[in-house]
């Protein structure tokens, strides 16, 4: 039997270590790699959600950037659409024949409104709404002349906006007292 043994270790290369194991050491080795196996799979797995999380958020940030870049542009314009309100209400009021200028600055200005409106922007109606805080900022008080004015919005100073249904600017408001 010693024989045997030494000529299987004859057999072997030099780096190739004897491999007589008892049946308990296989065992315990086997259930040892199923562990580590299910151990990398259990990482693999997170390892894929951490990522298709990461995706996704990433790309939800920057549908968020394109439209808060968006929010501050229109945020910008909305001066030059008040200046465009004005000026129709001055040419409107102003002596002589001013009908070329009007019909110019109602084109120019119908042109802006249709483009910011395709955007998403989209004006809060105020006049004769009782005060809403989520979409008015009231800023004065005036006696109401007539009942059915009091507590109602009477005029509108400066309009508010939203933008896809988020406010953009609150519209500022005189009540009826």
């Amino acid at each position: 039997m010693k024989r045997e043994k030494r000529e299987n270790k004859e057999h072997l290369s030099p780096n190739e270590p004897e491999r007589i194991e008892p049946a308990e050491n296989q065992d315990t080795e086997v259930s040892r790699l199923i562990r580590e196996n299910e151990q990398l799979k259990d990482k693999y797995l997170r390892l894929a959600a951490e990522f298709d999380n990461f995706r996704r958020r990433t790309l939800k940030e920057r549908q968020e950037l394109i439209v808060t870049a968006g929010e501050e542009i229109i945020k910008g314009i909305l001066p030059v659409l008040d200046d465009f309100e004005r000026a129709l209400d001055m040419l409107s009021k102003a002596e002589g024949d001013n009908s070329t200028a009007i019909e110019g600055t109602e084109l120019i200005f119908n042109k802006l409104s249709a483009f910011l409106t395709s955007k998403g922007l989209k004006k809060i109606e105020a006049v004769g709404y009782d005060l809403d805080t989520d979409f008015h900022e009231a800023i004065a008080q005036i006696p109401a002349e007539e009942e059915f004015k009091k507590g109602k919005i009477v005029e509108v100073v400066q309009n508010g906006y939203s933008l896809n249904g988020k406010i953009i600017r609150f519209a500022k408001v005189v009540i009826g007292q």
